[in-house]
């Protein structure tokens, strides 16, 4: 069976030279994680060719879209982020030439200037054949719900390429309300996904499938959660979401257009949550690598409880269908 995955990171020496040095306490995370994983995270970045490759082999990952991790462009002013994200960008599109069948890409964007962001989404698809974008969450501080980076949707519709909402920390003022004190919860285990799920939630509530229809969101990791709560949602927002005017309830918009994977969460009962609430067409397959092991999430793959023909949709065809993948 063919296997694309679609939420897989690398880095840019640039992106690793902005950063700021690491505490004692993200040293210990990172060193833990890498005994967890069995290699080296911060090298795997890096690479783009030979070890991915083979770490995708070693798993039977036929088809892998490389995206530049957290913050991205995002974490930057635009004077910084305009670079950065070309100098990404072009870094994937030589990877993908070294190795058409194997590599994808979404493109970095500078989203501190919204109408930069657009124009390097149309060159990067029209021109690097890269096939959509993914935005590393809130601009710091700022969510995609401000009119001002709709053109961005915009242009995204247009081009017929779907956007992915990844996480990134909270910003400074809910770190401090929330995770002082407790910033092991801040990433992975729960402020990447309490973050995201709010800011698609925006979204949502700030009309953007009414008004770009035919507009792709992807969001990772069993999407952050909210299909776990979609029905208490609708409960208590349903008439909320009416008198603002939405075309839906909050329920037909998550259930007709939230597009999830399965990013970095390879729990079978979670999965099959989704799968109930969403069926079977807009769940795709990925692994979050090199944050985690290609091996566990396709060990995960080929135990679901599905049909054959679902898992087909799961592992390949929904990828196909909504990257336009020949």
């Amino acid at each position: 069976m063919k296997i694309i995955t679609l939420e897989d990171h690398f880095t840019t020496p640039m992106a690793m030279g902005l950063l700021p040095p690491d505490t004692e306490a993200r040293k210990h995370h990172r060193a833990e994680m890498n005994r967890r994983l069995g290699f080296d995270s911060e090298a795997e970045l890096l690479d783009l060719g030979k070890s991915r490759i083979a770490h995708m082999d070693a798993a039977g990952i036929d088809y892998q879209v490389v995206s530049m991790t957290a913050p991205g462009a995002q974490g930057y002013e635009a004077a910084t982020s305009i670079p950065l994200a070309r100098d990404a960008n072009e870094r994937m599109h030589a990877a993908i030439q070294a190795n058409p069948q194997r590599l994808g890409g979404f493109a970095a964007i500078p989203t501190a200037d919204p109408a930069e962001a657009a124009k390097e989404l149309e060159r990067a698809v029209k021109q690097l054949g890269l096939k959509g974008a993914l935005i590393n969450g809130h601009m710091r501080g700022s969510f995609l719900d401000d009119r001002k980076y709709w053109v961005i949707f915009e242009a995204a519709q247009a081009l017929n390429v779907p956007i992915y909402l990844h996480p990134t920390r909270p910003q400074p003022a809910i770190m401090k309300a929330y995770f002082d004190g407790y910033d092991e919860l801040a990433g992975a285990a729960w402020g990447f996904a309490a973050d995201t799920g709010v800011h698609y939630l925006r979204l949502i509530f700030a009309g953007i499938y009414d008004t770009f229809p035919d507009l792709k969101i992807i969001l990772g990791h069993l999407g952050e959660g909210l299909p776990f709560h979609m029905q208490r949602l609708n409960l208590h927002v349903e008439m909320d979401a009416a008198h603002r005017g939405l075309k839906k309830t909050p329920l037909r918009y998550l259930r007709e257009n939230m597009i999830i994977t399965t990013s970095g969460n390879f729990s079978v009962p979670a999965f099959m949550c989704c799968y109930l609430e969403l069926g079977p067409d807009n769940i795709l397959f990925s692994v979050d690598w090199p944050y985690e092991k290609n091996t566990d999430g396709t060990q995960m793959l080929k135990h679901l409880p599905i049909s054959p023909g679902d898992l087909e949709k799961v592992a390949h065809r929904n990828a196909e269908r909504v990257l336009n993948l020949k």
